[in-house]
């Protein structure tokens, strides 16, 4: 029997969630190594991951 993965926007979405929340609670926190924490949790492909590193990049 196979699994069945997450919609690709789904995972971003909590992924998103996921680092804003943990910036929310420390800001001081590095957004590129929680991005990268992000990206394993969420089995995020590299494509994802560089469009994480912008979005946070442009919101600081």
């Amino acid at each position: 029997m196979s699994t069945i993965d997450q919609p690709k926007g789904d995972k971003m979405q909590r992924a998103i969630k996921w680092i804003s929340n943990r910036l929310k609670d420390d800001e001081t926190q590095p957004s590129q190594k929680l991005i990268e924490e992000a990206s394993r949790e969420f089995n995020l492909s590299p494509n994802d991951e560089v469009f994480l590193l912008s979005f946070y990049k442009k919101k600081s």
